[in-house]
Protein backbone atom coordinates (compact mmCIF):
# COMPACT_ATOMS: atom_id res chain seq x y z
CA UNK A 1 0.00 0.00 0.00
CA UNK A 2 1.35 3.43 -0.93
CA UNK A 3 2.00 5.76 1.99
CA UNK A 4 -0.50 8.60 2.38
CA UNK A 5 0.03 12.31 2.98
CA UNK A 6 -2.85 14.57 4.02
CA UNK A 7 -2.46 18.20 2.88
CA UNK A 8 -4.88 20.88 4.13
CA UNK A 9 -3.42 24.37 4.32
CA UNK A 10 -4.59 27.98 4.40
CA UNK A 11 -1.14 29.29 3.46
CA UNK A 12 -0.46 27.84 0.01
CA UNK A 13 3.20 28.95 -0.10
CA UNK A 14 5.40 26.07 -1.26
CA UNK A 15 2.41 23.75 -1.56
CA UNK A 16 2.93 22.57 -5.15
CA UNK A 17 6.67 21.69 -4.80
CA UNK A 18 5.89 19.83 -1.56
CA UNK A 19 3.08 17.83 -3.17
CA UNK A 20 5.19 16.98 -6.21
CA UNK A 21 8.04 15.87 -3.95
CA UNK A 22 5.69 13.60 -2.00
CA UNK A 23 4.25 12.13 -5.20
CA UNK A 24 7.79 11.51 -6.48
CA UNK A 25 8.51 9.65 -3.23
CA UNK A 26 5.50 7.39 -3.86
CA UNK A 27 2.90 9.08 -1.66
CA UNK A 28 -0.82 9.27 -2.36
CA UNK A 29 -2.19 12.78 -1.67
CA UNK A 30 -5.36 13.37 0.33
CA UNK A 31 -6.63 16.93 0.40
CA UNK A 32 -9.70 19.05 1.12
CA UNK A 33 -11.38 22.24 -0.02
CA UNK A 34 -9.20 24.97 -1.46
CA UNK A 35 -6.03 22.92 -1.05
CA UNK A 36 -7.39 20.16 -3.28
CA UNK A 37 -8.53 22.71 -5.87
CA UNK A 38 -5.07 24.34 -5.93
CA UNK A 39 -3.30 21.03 -6.38
CA UNK A 40 -5.68 19.86 -9.10
CA UNK A 41 -5.20 23.16 -10.94
CA UNK A 42 -1.44 22.49 -10.81
CA UNK A 43 -1.92 19.02 -12.29
CA UNK A 44 -1.20 17.07 -9.09
CA UNK A 45 -3.28 13.91 -8.60
CA UNK A 46 -5.41 14.32 -5.47
CA UNK A 47 -7.98 12.23 -3.62
CA UNK A 48 -10.48 14.54 -1.95
CA UNK A 49 -11.13 13.98 1.74
CA UNK A 50 -14.87 13.68 1.10
CA UNK A 51 -14.20 10.83 -1.37
CA UNK A 52 -11.87 9.16 1.13
CA UNK A 53 -14.29 9.33 4.03
CA UNK A 54 -17.52 8.90 2.09
CA UNK A 55 -18.90 11.86 4.02
CA UNK A 56 -19.51 15.25 2.39
CA UNK A 57 -18.33 18.54 3.86
CA UNK A 58 -21.18 19.95 5.97
CA UNK A 59 -22.11 23.06 7.93
CA UNK A 60 -20.64 25.37 5.32
CA UNK A 61 -17.23 23.73 5.64
CA UNK A 62 -17.10 23.68 9.44
CA UNK A 63 -16.91 19.87 9.31
CA UNK A 64 -14.58 18.39 6.71
CA UNK A 65 -11.87 16.27 8.34
CA UNK A 66 -13.53 15.37 11.65
CA UNK A 67 -14.05 11.72 10.72
CA UNK A 68 -12.78 8.32 12.00
CA UNK A 69 -11.21 7.54 8.60
CA UNK A 70 -9.03 10.63 9.07
CA UNK A 71 -8.24 10.53 12.78
CA UNK A 72 -8.05 6.74 12.93
CA UNK A 73 -5.54 6.83 10.09
CA UNK A 74 -3.44 9.45 11.90
CA UNK A 75 -3.61 8.11 15.46
CA UNK A 76 -3.17 4.37 14.90
CA UNK A 77 0.13 3.04 16.24
CA UNK A 78 1.88 0.93 13.67
CA UNK A 79 3.36 -1.44 16.28
CA UNK A 80 0.07 -2.01 18.12
CA UNK A 81 -1.74 -5.14 16.91
CA UNK A 82 -5.08 -4.03 18.36
CA UNK A 83 -4.83 -0.67 16.58
CA UNK A 84 -4.02 -2.39 13.29
CA UNK A 85 -6.92 -4.80 13.76
CA UNK A 86 -9.27 -1.85 14.27
CA UNK A 87 -8.03 -0.21 11.06
CA UNK A 88 -8.54 -3.44 9.13
CA UNK A 89 -12.03 -3.96 10.54
CA UNK A 90 -13.09 -0.43 9.61
CA UNK A 91 -11.29 -0.35 6.26
CA UNK A 92 -9.15 2.63 7.32
CA UNK A 93 -5.84 3.36 5.63
CA UNK A 94 -3.00 4.80 7.74
CA UNK A 95 -1.94 8.41 7.15
CA UNK A 96 1.82 8.89 7.33
CA UNK A 97 2.35 12.62 6.75
CA UNK A 98 0.06 15.46 7.86
CA UNK A 99 0.63 18.93 6.41
CA UNK A 100 -1.66 21.50 8.00
CA UNK A 101 -1.49 25.21 8.73
CA UNK A 102 -4.45 26.92 10.26
CA UNK A 103 -7.09 29.48 9.35
CA UNK A 104 -5.55 32.99 9.35
CA UNK A 105 -7.00 34.06 12.68
CA UNK A 106 -4.23 36.53 13.56
CA UNK A 107 -4.45 38.25 10.19
CA UNK A 108 -8.23 38.48 10.53
CA UNK A 109 -8.25 40.09 13.97
CA UNK A 110 -5.36 42.45 13.06
CA UNK A 111 -8.17 44.65 11.68
CA UNK A 112 -9.42 46.61 14.73
CA UNK A 113 -12.86 46.83 13.10
CA UNK A 114 -13.27 43.07 12.60
CA UNK A 115 -16.67 41.82 13.70
CA UNK A 116 -17.09 39.19 16.40
CA UNK A 117 -18.79 36.87 13.87
CA UNK A 118 -15.97 37.15 11.30
CA UNK A 119 -13.33 36.44 13.95
CA UNK A 120 -15.20 33.40 15.25
CA UNK A 121 -15.56 31.91 11.75
CA UNK A 122 -11.78 32.14 11.37
CA UNK A 123 -11.17 29.86 14.35
CA UNK A 124 -9.92 26.55 12.93
CA UNK A 125 -11.25 23.34 14.51
CA UNK A 126 -10.36 20.46 12.21
CA UNK A 127 -6.85 21.76 11.56
CA UNK A 128 -5.67 21.84 15.19
CA UNK A 129 -7.30 18.45 15.78
CA UNK A 130 -5.27 16.89 12.96
CA UNK A 131 -2.07 18.67 13.99
CA UNK A 132 -2.38 17.52 17.60
CA UNK A 133 -3.27 13.97 16.55
CA UNK A 134 -0.25 13.74 14.24
CA UNK A 135 2.05 15.31 16.83
CA UNK A 136 0.82 12.86 19.47
CA UNK A 137 1.54 9.95 17.13
CA UNK A 138 4.86 11.40 15.92
CA UNK A 139 6.52 8.01 16.36
CA UNK A 140 4.73 7.01 13.16
CA UNK A 141 3.55 10.26 11.55
CA UNK A 142 5.46 13.34 10.35
CA UNK A 143 3.57 16.61 10.88
CA UNK A 144 4.43 19.83 9.02
CA UNK A 145 2.89 23.14 10.10
CA UNK A 146 4.96 25.73 8.24
CA UNK A 147 6.15 26.17 4.63
CA UNK A 148 9.60 26.86 6.08
CA UNK A 149 9.79 23.16 7.03
CA UNK A 150 9.05 21.80 3.54
CA UNK A 151 12.50 21.93 1.88
CA UNK A 152 14.33 20.22 4.74
CA UNK A 153 11.61 17.58 5.02
CA UNK A 154 11.74 16.79 1.30
CA UNK A 155 15.52 16.58 1.49
CA UNK A 156 15.29 14.16 4.43
CA UNK A 157 12.57 12.16 2.64
CA UNK A 158 14.70 11.82 -0.50
CA UNK A 159 17.64 10.66 1.63
CA UNK A 160 15.48 8.16 3.52
CA UNK A 161 16.25 10.04 6.73
CA UNK A 162 12.87 11.06 8.22
CA UNK A 163 14.24 9.92 11.54
CA UNK A 164 12.51 9.62 14.92
CA UNK A 165 14.53 12.67 16.03
CA UNK A 166 13.23 14.74 13.09
CA UNK A 167 9.64 13.64 13.77
CA UNK A 168 10.05 14.67 17.43
CA UNK A 169 11.28 18.10 16.38
CA UNK A 170 8.35 18.47 13.98
CA UNK A 171 5.96 17.40 16.75
CA UNK A 172 7.37 20.02 19.09
CA UNK A 173 6.91 22.71 16.44
CA UNK A 174 3.35 21.48 15.91
CA UNK A 175 2.41 21.75 19.58
CA UNK A 176 4.03 25.20 19.72
CA UNK A 177 1.97 26.15 16.65
CA UNK A 178 -1.37 25.10 18.16
CA UNK A 179 -0.50 26.59 21.56
CA UNK A 180 0.33 29.91 19.93
CA UNK A 181 -2.87 29.73 17.87
CA UNK A 182 -5.03 29.10 20.95
CA UNK A 183 -3.24 31.87 22.82
CA UNK A 184 -3.98 34.30 20.00
CA UNK A 185 -7.67 33.38 20.11
CA UNK A 186 -7.98 33.66 23.88
CA UNK A 187 -5.99 36.90 23.96
CA UNK A 188 -8.20 38.49 21.31
CA UNK A 189 -11.40 37.25 22.93
CA UNK A 190 -10.28 38.37 26.38
CA UNK A 191 -9.29 41.81 25.08
CA UNK A 192 -12.58 42.22 23.19
CA UNK A 193 -14.65 41.21 26.23
CA UNK A 194 -12.53 43.41 28.48
CA UNK A 195 -13.13 46.36 26.16
CA UNK A 196 -16.85 45.72 26.26
CA UNK A 197 -16.75 45.50 30.05
CA UNK A 198 -14.28 48.43 30.28
CA UNK A 199 -11.90 46.19 32.22
CA UNK A 200 -8.16 45.75 32.00
CA UNK A 201 -7.81 41.97 31.75
CA UNK A 202 -9.80 38.78 31.98
CA UNK A 203 -9.94 37.50 35.54
CA UNK A 204 -9.70 33.91 34.30
CA UNK A 205 -5.98 34.31 33.58
CA UNK A 206 -3.59 36.26 31.39
CA UNK A 207 -2.70 34.57 28.11
CA UNK A 208 0.07 35.95 25.95
CA UNK A 209 0.99 35.13 22.37
CA UNK A 210 4.29 36.93 21.93
CA UNK A 211 6.91 35.15 19.82
CA UNK A 212 10.55 36.05 20.35
CA UNK A 213 11.38 39.00 18.07
CA UNK A 214 15.11 38.97 18.75
CA UNK A 215 17.72 38.30 21.38
CA UNK A 216 19.16 41.53 22.76
CA UNK A 217 22.81 42.05 23.55
CA UNK A 218 21.88 42.55 27.21
CA UNK A 219 19.22 44.11 29.40
CA UNK A 220 19.40 47.36 31.35
CA UNK A 221 23.01 46.49 32.21
CA UNK A 222 25.65 44.29 30.55
CA UNK A 223 25.35 41.54 33.18
CA UNK A 224 21.61 41.04 32.45
CA UNK A 225 20.39 38.80 29.64
CA UNK A 226 17.39 40.01 27.63
CA UNK A 227 15.01 38.99 24.83
CA UNK A 228 12.44 41.08 22.97
CA UNK A 229 9.06 39.36 22.52
CA UNK A 230 6.55 40.94 20.16
CA UNK A 231 3.75 40.04 17.81
CA UNK A 232 4.86 40.65 14.25
CA UNK A 233 3.13 43.62 12.62
CA UNK A 234 1.75 44.93 15.91
CA UNK A 235 3.20 47.84 17.89
CA UNK A 236 6.99 47.81 17.88
CA UNK A 237 6.82 44.41 16.18
CA UNK A 238 5.57 46.34 13.15
CA UNK A 239 8.47 48.81 13.08
CA UNK A 240 10.96 48.68 10.22
CA UNK A 241 14.53 49.52 11.20
CA UNK A 242 16.01 51.39 8.26
CA UNK A 243 19.59 51.75 9.52
CA UNK A 244 21.78 51.74 12.58
CA UNK A 245 23.01 49.32 15.21
CA UNK A 246 20.76 46.65 16.73
CA UNK A 247 18.19 47.92 19.17
CA UNK A 248 18.98 47.51 22.85
CA UNK A 249 16.65 46.87 25.78
CA UNK A 250 17.00 50.47 26.95
CA UNK A 251 16.45 51.78 23.41
CA UNK A 252 13.08 50.03 23.24
CA UNK A 253 11.97 51.26 26.66
CA UNK A 254 12.91 54.86 25.78
CA UNK A 255 11.41 54.62 22.27
CA UNK A 256 8.12 53.53 23.81
CA UNK A 257 8.13 56.52 26.16
CA UNK A 258 8.99 58.94 23.34
CA UNK A 259 6.29 57.54 21.07
CA UNK A 260 3.62 57.77 23.77
CA UNK A 261 4.56 61.40 24.40
CA UNK A 262 4.49 62.56 20.80
CA UNK A 263 1.23 60.72 20.05
CA UNK A 264 -0.55 63.22 22.30
CA UNK A 265 -0.54 65.47 19.22
CA UNK A 266 -1.66 62.84 16.69
CA UNK A 267 0.54 60.47 14.73
CA UNK A 268 0.80 60.37 10.97
CA UNK A 269 -2.53 62.16 10.83
CA UNK A 270 -4.24 59.01 12.14
CA UNK A 271 -5.34 57.36 15.37
CA UNK A 272 -5.94 59.00 18.76
CA UNK A 273 -5.10 62.69 18.61
CA UNK A 274 -5.59 63.06 14.86
CA UNK A 275 -8.36 65.57 15.42
CA UNK A 276 -5.78 67.92 16.98
CA UNK A 277 -2.89 67.01 14.69
CA UNK A 278 0.19 69.23 14.89
CA UNK A 279 3.79 68.53 13.99
CA UNK A 280 5.39 67.49 17.27
CA UNK A 281 8.76 66.16 18.43
CA UNK A 282 9.77 64.56 21.72
CA UNK A 283 13.25 63.92 23.06
CA UNK A 284 13.50 61.30 25.82
CA UNK A 285 16.29 60.32 28.21
CA UNK A 286 15.87 57.45 30.68
CA UNK A 287 12.11 57.21 29.92
CA UNK A 288 11.44 60.88 30.73
CA UNK A 289 10.89 63.64 28.17
CA UNK A 290 13.64 66.26 28.33
CA UNK A 291 12.19 68.22 25.42
CA UNK A 292 8.79 68.40 23.77
CA UNK A 293 7.59 70.96 21.24
CA UNK A 294 5.15 71.56 18.43
CA UNK A 295 5.80 73.49 15.24
CA UNK A 296 4.44 74.37 11.84
CA UNK A 297 6.61 71.61 10.36
CA UNK A 298 8.80 68.74 11.54
CA UNK A 299 12.04 70.71 11.44
CA UNK A 300 10.65 73.54 13.56
CA UNK A 301 9.11 71.14 16.10
CA UNK A 302 12.36 69.19 16.36
CA UNK A 303 14.54 72.28 16.70
CA UNK A 304 12.34 73.62 19.51
CA UNK A 305 12.27 70.23 21.28
CA UNK A 306 16.07 69.99 21.18
CA UNK A 307 16.47 73.63 22.24
CA UNK A 308 14.32 72.96 25.31
CA UNK A 309 17.32 71.17 26.89
CA UNK A 310 20.21 70.41 24.53
CA UNK A 311 22.43 69.26 27.38
CA UNK A 312 20.01 66.49 28.33
CA UNK A 313 19.14 65.74 24.70
CA UNK A 314 22.69 64.49 24.03
CA UNK A 315 22.45 60.73 23.49
CA UNK A 316 18.67 60.87 23.55
CA UNK A 317 15.81 59.15 21.77
CA UNK A 318 13.64 61.19 19.38
CA UNK A 319 10.07 60.59 18.24
CA UNK A 320 8.28 62.64 15.60
CA UNK A 321 4.62 62.36 14.69
CA UNK A 322 5.04 63.27 11.00
CA UNK A 323 7.39 62.05 8.24
CA UNK A 324 10.96 63.31 8.44
CA UNK A 325 12.00 65.60 5.59
CA UNK A 326 15.48 66.86 4.72
CA UNK A 327 15.24 69.94 6.95
CA UNK A 328 14.32 67.76 9.96
CA UNK A 329 17.08 65.29 9.07
CA UNK A 330 19.62 68.11 9.16
CA UNK A 331 18.50 68.91 12.71
CA UNK A 332 18.81 65.25 13.69
CA UNK A 333 22.50 65.29 12.74
CA UNK A 334 23.21 68.43 14.78
CA UNK A 335 24.05 66.35 17.89
CA UNK A 336 24.57 62.76 18.99
CA UNK A 337 21.31 60.77 19.20
CA UNK A 338 20.65 57.05 19.70
CA UNK A 339 17.34 56.44 17.90
CA UNK A 340 14.67 58.21 15.86
CA UNK A 341 11.15 56.92 15.25
CA UNK A 342 8.65 58.51 12.84
CA UNK A 343 5.83 57.49 10.49
CA UNK A 344 8.21 57.80 7.55
CA UNK A 345 11.45 59.25 6.15
CA UNK A 346 11.70 61.08 2.82
CA UNK A 347 14.35 59.64 0.42
CA UNK A 348 16.51 62.77 0.71
CA UNK A 349 16.27 62.55 4.52
CA UNK A 350 17.39 58.90 4.39
CA UNK A 351 20.33 59.89 2.20
CA UNK A 352 21.40 62.66 4.59
CA UNK A 353 21.02 60.48 7.70
CA UNK A 354 23.04 57.65 6.15
CA UNK A 355 26.14 59.63 7.13
CA UNK A 356 25.27 58.75 10.76
CA UNK A 357 25.57 55.02 10.20
CA UNK A 358 25.06 54.07 13.87
CA UNK A 359 21.92 56.18 14.27
CA UNK A 360 18.96 53.81 14.52
CA UNK A 361 16.07 54.91 12.28
CA UNK A 362 12.71 53.25 12.81
CA UNK A 363 9.68 53.67 10.59
CA UNK A 364 6.48 52.84 12.47
CA UNK A 365 3.04 53.24 10.93
CA UNK A 366 -0.08 54.45 12.69
CA UNK A 367 -1.73 51.18 11.63
CA UNK A 368 0.87 49.08 13.47
CA UNK A 369 0.33 51.17 16.59
CA UNK A 370 -3.43 50.66 16.42
CA UNK A 371 -2.97 46.89 16.15
CA UNK A 372 -1.13 46.79 19.50
CA UNK A 373 -2.91 45.61 22.64
CA UNK A 374 -4.34 48.25 24.95
CA UNK A 375 -3.22 46.26 27.98
CA UNK A 376 -0.21 47.62 29.84
CA UNK A 377 1.85 44.84 31.42
CA UNK A 378 4.51 45.15 34.12
CA UNK A 379 6.41 42.36 35.80
CA UNK A 380 6.77 41.94 39.55
CA UNK A 381 8.65 39.20 41.35
CA UNK A 382 6.98 35.97 40.30
CA UNK A 383 4.08 37.61 38.48
CA UNK A 384 2.65 40.17 36.11
CA UNK A 385 0.44 43.22 36.63
CA UNK A 386 -2.02 44.17 33.89
CA UNK A 387 -3.82 47.47 33.57
CA UNK A 388 -5.64 49.44 30.92
CA UNK A 389 -3.18 51.61 29.00
CA UNK A 390 -3.40 55.29 30.00
CA UNK A 391 -3.80 56.42 26.41
CA UNK A 392 -7.24 58.00 26.24
CA UNK A 393 -7.23 61.39 24.49
CA UNK A 394 -7.36 64.36 26.83
CA UNK A 395 -10.94 65.47 27.51
CA UNK A 396 -11.59 68.96 28.83
CA UNK A 397 -15.24 68.27 29.65
CA UNK A 398 -14.51 67.99 33.38
CA UNK A 399 -11.91 70.75 33.62
CA UNK A 400 -12.74 73.60 35.97
CA UNK A 401 -11.17 76.98 36.57
CA UNK A 402 -11.20 77.15 40.39
CA UNK A 403 -9.54 80.54 40.88
CA UNK A 404 -10.96 84.04 40.66
CA UNK A 405 -8.64 84.79 37.76
CA UNK A 406 -9.43 83.05 34.46
CA UNK A 407 -6.49 81.92 32.30
CA UNK A 408 -6.03 83.98 29.14
CA UNK A 409 -6.55 82.22 25.81
CA UNK A 410 -2.77 81.89 25.36
CA UNK A 411 -2.37 80.54 28.91
CA UNK A 412 -5.13 78.02 28.30
CA UNK A 413 -3.31 76.76 25.20
CA UNK A 414 -0.14 76.44 27.27
CA UNK A 415 -2.03 74.55 29.98
CA UNK A 416 -3.37 72.10 27.39
CA UNK A 417 0.16 71.49 26.10
CA UNK A 418 1.67 71.10 29.57
CA UNK A 419 -1.05 68.67 30.63
CA UNK A 420 -0.36 66.44 27.61
CA UNK A 421 3.33 66.52 28.48
CA UNK A 422 3.18 65.91 32.24
CA UNK A 423 1.24 62.65 31.93
CA UNK A 424 4.36 61.13 30.28
CA UNK A 425 6.81 62.21 33.00
CA UNK A 426 7.58 59.80 35.86
CA UNK A 427 5.79 60.74 39.05
CA UNK A 428 6.12 62.88 41.03
CA UNK A 429 5.98 64.93 37.82
CA UNK A 430 6.06 68.68 37.16
CA UNK A 431 6.30 70.33 33.74
CA UNK A 432 6.83 74.00 32.87
CA UNK A 433 5.89 75.09 29.34
CA UNK A 434 4.97 78.02 27.14
CA UNK A 435 4.20 78.51 23.48
CA UNK A 436 4.09 74.82 22.60
CA UNK A 437 7.54 74.10 24.09
CA UNK A 438 8.70 72.46 27.30
CA UNK A 439 10.93 74.72 29.38
CA UNK A 440 11.65 72.60 32.44
CA UNK A 441 10.73 69.11 33.63
CA UNK A 442 11.01 67.63 37.10
CA UNK A 443 10.59 63.87 37.36
CA UNK A 444 10.52 61.10 39.91
CA UNK A 445 11.24 63.01 43.10
CA UNK A 446 10.01 61.76 46.44
CA UNK A 447 8.07 64.96 47.09
CA UNK A 448 6.20 67.17 44.64
CA UNK A 449 7.87 70.43 45.58
CA UNK A 450 11.24 68.77 44.87
CA UNK A 451 10.13 68.00 41.31
CA UNK A 452 8.85 71.58 41.00
CA UNK A 453 12.23 72.99 42.02
CA UNK A 454 13.97 70.90 39.34
CA UNK A 455 11.53 72.00 36.64
CA UNK A 456 11.63 75.67 37.61
CA UNK A 457 15.42 75.71 37.93
CA UNK A 458 15.69 74.21 34.44
CA UNK A 459 13.28 76.83 33.07
CA UNK A 460 15.13 79.70 34.78
CA UNK A 461 14.07 83.12 33.50
CA UNK A 462 11.88 81.45 30.87
CA UNK A 463 9.43 80.56 33.67
CA UNK A 464 8.13 84.16 33.72
CA UNK A 465 4.69 84.06 32.16
CA UNK A 466 4.82 80.29 31.61
CA UNK A 467 2.50 77.63 33.03
CA UNK A 468 3.12 74.67 35.35
CA UNK A 469 1.45 71.25 35.25
CA UNK A 470 1.41 68.59 37.96
CA UNK A 471 0.45 64.94 37.35
CA UNK A 472 -0.98 64.63 40.89
CA UNK A 473 -2.66 66.98 43.33
CA UNK A 474 -0.80 69.50 45.46
CA UNK A 475 -0.75 68.16 49.05
CA UNK A 476 0.26 71.63 50.32
CA UNK A 477 0.39 75.14 48.90
CA UNK A 478 4.22 75.16 48.79
CA UNK A 479 4.42 74.27 45.07
CA UNK A 480 2.03 77.08 44.15
CA UNK A 481 4.00 79.62 46.17
CA UNK A 482 7.30 78.46 44.64
CA UNK A 483 5.77 78.71 41.16
CA UNK A 484 4.58 82.25 41.84
CA UNK A 485 8.03 83.35 43.03
CA UNK A 486 9.47 82.06 39.72
CA UNK A 487 6.94 83.98 37.62
CA UNK A 488 4.50 81.19 36.69
CA UNK A 489 1.19 82.61 35.47
CA UNK A 490 -1.11 79.58 35.65
CA UNK A 491 -1.14 76.01 36.94
CA UNK A 492 -3.01 72.85 36.07
CA UNK A 493 -3.44 69.84 38.37
CA UNK A 494 -5.91 67.01 39.00
CA UNK A 495 -7.25 68.28 42.33
CA UNK A 496 -8.56 65.98 45.03
CA UNK A 497 -6.36 66.92 47.98
CA UNK A 498 -7.98 67.63 51.34
CA UNK A 499 -5.91 70.83 51.19
CA UNK A 500 -7.06 71.93 47.72
CA UNK A 501 -8.60 75.04 49.25
CA UNK A 502 -5.19 76.16 50.53
CA UNK A 503 -3.57 75.89 47.08
CA UNK A 504 -6.51 77.69 45.46
CA UNK A 505 -6.33 80.44 48.10
CA UNK A 506 -2.59 80.83 47.45
CA UNK A 507 -3.27 81.22 43.71
CA UNK A 508 -5.90 83.87 44.41
CA UNK A 509 -3.56 85.68 46.79
CA UNK A 510 -0.66 85.63 44.29
CA UNK A 511 -2.63 86.27 41.09
CA UNK A 512 -2.25 82.84 39.47
CA UNK A 513 -4.97 81.05 37.53
CA UNK A 514 -5.61 77.38 38.35
CA UNK A 515 -7.36 74.69 36.32
CA UNK A 516 -8.39 71.39 37.96
CA UNK A 517 -8.80 68.44 35.58
CA UNK A 518 -10.35 65.80 37.83
CA UNK A 519 -8.01 63.12 36.44
CA UNK A 520 -4.65 61.99 37.81
CA UNK A 521 -1.84 60.67 35.59
CA UNK A 522 0.70 58.91 37.81
CA UNK A 523 3.38 57.10 35.82
CA UNK A 524 5.60 54.67 37.75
Amino acid sequence: MAPTALLSVSNKEGLEPLARGLVAAGYRILSSGGTAASLQAAGVAVTKVAEHTGAPEILGGRVKTLHPRIHGGILARRDDAAHQADLAAQGIDPIDVVVVNLYPFRQTVADPAVSWETAIENIDIGGPAMVRAAAKNHADVAVLTSPAQYPAFLEALAAGAVTPALRRQLALAAFEHTASYDAAISAWMGARLAQEAEGAASQSGLKLDLPAQQSLRYGENPHQGATWFSQSGSGWGGAQQLQGKELSYNNLIDLDAALATVREFGYGGQGPGSERFQCAAAVVKHTNPCGLATGTNCAEALTRALDADRVSAFGGIVALNAPVDLAAAQQLTSLFLECVVAPGFAPEAREHLAAKANLRLLELSAEAIERASRQHLRSVLGGVLAQQLDAEPVSEADWQVVTSRQPSAAEFDDLRFAWRLVRHVRSNAIAVAQGGQSLGIGAGQMNRVGSARLALDAAGDRAHGAVLASDGFFPFDDTVRLAARCGIAAVIQPGGSVRDAESIAACNELGLAMVVTGRRHFLH
